[in-house]
């Protein structure tokens, strides 16, 4: 099969699409013909070594994948070959096929598209299990989304909306806002063009009372000294490349707390809590709440391109990858 290789870490141009085995499953696992996986901002830097997790060399990217079961492992009942399928890999997702924990693969519902779905469980979970169970979002609250654009602050804007939140939604340009006015946000900031405390000030004087941060950097504590008094901060990542260092004291005033939002460890902790926020999700898609946006389909020999549209924060919703066929 044809697999996308990080041989050593380094920059994503350092990536080479090789030939490699086929993939066997073992007991417990399932092999998937990948249709098109999702290209995540923890996959670049995965392979520039810069990720919490540090897979041994060489490997092959990709934590999320969608398409079709093509053989099964010992002690797999839940699935059969033909079915329809999304899972999470963790690495191995840049290619062809990809062996999967059966416990980490969910059948997919018959109106999803494999692009659609390949980019659909890791941003719409993260973003559901920051928000209500992290963040304990409410109905009728206020909801500030950093980074409104990409693919979790995308999903974050759909999902307090259709946890009937009021969302303010912040991004780098005007074109952004549109996307996520598109998709929900009742109000945007355009935050290199304005000043986010001075426009929380105005747009929300009572305070936001939560903040969904994928963005890190010198937006962290503007956003935190716009918050409500019993306001939540999600820290969800740092795109902009910058971990804050937060004066503890905004909290306090505001008798606030910062939560971290760590997915793909929650759903191993709690497989049951993870299945119903999923069947969650796809009632939503299938009522037409969620409308998750695919900004771009790239094949494998352009994986490189896909990364840098990701870790240039240039991407506006999700970005996949489409082996050819």
């Amino acid at each position: 099969m044809k697999a996308i290789v990080c041989n050593e870490f380094g920059p994503i141009e350092t990536l080479t699409l090789e030939e490699r085995p086929d993939p066997v499953p073992g007991a417990g696992e399932i092999l998937i013909e990948i249709h098109a996986a999702g290209v995540n901002f923890p996959d670049g830097l995965m392979v520039r070594g810069e990720y919490q997790v540090k897979p041994p060399r060489p490997f092959t990217p990709g934590s999320e994948v969608a398409g079709i079961v093509r053989a099964l492992g010992e002690d797999v009942a839940r699935f059969a070959v033909g079915d329809r399928v999304v899972a999470l890999p963790g690495i191995g997702g840049f290619a062809e096929q990809v062996v999967a924990q059966a416990g980490r693969a969910l059948k997919l519902p018959d109106g999803m598209d494999f692009e659609t779905a390949s980019g659909f469980m890791l941003v719409y979970g993260t973003s559901l299990h920051g928000l209500a169970d992290c963040g304990r979002l409410q109905a009728g609250e206020t909801l500030l989304v950093l980074g409104a654009a990409g693919g979790v602050g995308l999903a974050a804007v759909e999902i307090g909306r259709a946890m009937g939140a009021r969302v303010i939604a912040a991004a780098s340009s005007d074109e952004k806002l549109a996307l996520v006015k598109a998709h929900g946000a009742e109000i945007g900031i355009n935050y290199t063009t304005a000043d986010l405390k001075t426009e929380l000030k105005r747009i929300a004087p009572g305070g936001v009372d939560v903040v969904y941060d994928p963005v890190g950097g010198a937006l962290t504590e503007a956003a935190v000294r716009g918050l409500a008094w019993g306001g939540r901060l999600l820290v969800v990542g740092f795109a902009a490349g910058e971990i804050p260092k937060l004066p503890l004291n905004l909290l306090l005033l505001r008798e606030g707390e910062a939560k971290g939002v760590f997915w793909g460890t929650w759903t191993a902790r709690e497989p049951a809590a993870h299945a119903a926020a999923v069947k969650r999700l796809f009632d939503w898609v299938a009522s037409g709440d969620l409308k998750p946006h695919v900004y771009g389909a790239y094949p494998l020999e352009r994986t490189g391109e896909a990364l840098a549209e990701v870790m240039g924060r240039r991407a506006q919703g999700k970005v996949v990858l489409v082996p050819a066929r």
